[in-house]
């Protein structure tokens, strides 16, 4: 395994219920480093962009509109194969589908308000970090 960096969202739901941090340390408690992390409110053009791969979908206007409808927080991961440690620690899109301990078993309201993204491979993981950060922001 390799050191390797992934992309995380702490969305709305969780940043509205205050569960940054019960977050970030669930993160931290999984091995993962947090090497960037920034607080931002979304603009539309910034979610359709985003999201872009998905816009042909039925749920894409509204997961625009959910994803602007309060702050969220874009971190960088870095980590002993990050992207799969932190897909385990989030747990399966579908709360009610997680395994116990994970984020989104224990912080998730439904399906559509899963508290987390993360990134699902390397290569998404660099092009998502650099939709939200300057490599001067990234810290290790």
């Amino acid at each position: 395994m390799a050191t390797e960096r992934t992309f995380s969202i702490i969305k709305p739901d969780a940043t509205r219920r205050n569960l940054t941090g019960a977050v970030t340390k669930m993160l931290e408690d999984a091995g993962l480093r947090v090497v960037a992390s920034k607080r931002i409110q979304m603009t539309r053009e910034q979610a359709e962009g985003f999201y872009g791969v998905h816009r042909e979908r039925p749920f894409f206007n509204d997961l625009v509109s959910f994803m602007i409808s309060g702050p969220v927080v874009v971190q960088v991961l870095e980590g002993e194969d990050a992207v799969a440690k932190n897909r385990a620690v989030m747990g399966a899109t579908n709360p009610a589908n997680a395994d116990e301990g994970t984020i989104r078993k224990v912080h998730a309201e439904s399906i559509e308000a899963n508290s987390v993204h993360g990134s699902d491979s390397a290569e998404n993981a660099k092009t998502e970090i650099d939709y939200f950060f300057s490599a001067d922001e990234i810290v290790g």
